[in-house]
């Protein structure tokens, strides 16, 4: 078995709050795949999760979106490849992108600005530029 998976500061994942399931795959693998249980169901209890700070906690939740149960246990399933061993890894690598994604500081809010008094005359002096050299194309009058 792995170690635990460090994410970020405030976000750590052990190894005994996964919870893993085998279950029959619908993907790839001919015959094999009606016999063998390769693809992967991988539970986690974020809710109930020590190793992760609350803030990363709710926003893991709100990020998991349908893969997050009432109760908070994210559920995700991965069935693309041939192996378990590969199914398993591409699990935890999702889960861990997500949980990534959720340490990440939010974006500052955008301050609103307002353009210039001065940006403002030199923009409606050169619409009404251009204004003038746009009626001057009209017909020419012969004497």
């Amino acid at each position: 078995m792995t170690a635990d998976i460090e994410i970020a500061p405030g976000a750590v994942i052990r190894d005994d709050e996964l919870v893993e399931n085998f279950i029959r795959s619908s993907g790839p693998g001919g015959q094999n795949v009606n016999k063998v249980a390769t693809a992967v169901q991988l539970r986690f209890d974020a809710r109930n999760a020590p190793g992760l700070s609350e803030y990363v906690r709710e926003r893991t939740i709100k990020l998991a979106g349908q893969r997050a149960t009432k109760d908070g246990v994210i559920v995700i399933e991965a069935g693309r490849f041939r192996t378990q061993e590969q199914n398993r890894a591409d699990a935890r690598a999702r889960l861990t992108a997500l949980v990534a994604k959720a340490a990440e500081p939010p974006p500052k809010p955008r301050k609103k600005t307002r353009p210039s008094k001065g940006a403002v005359e030199r923009r409606l002096k050169t619409k009404a530029g251009r204004s003038t050299v746009k009626k001057l194309r009209g017909k020419v009058e012969s004497d």
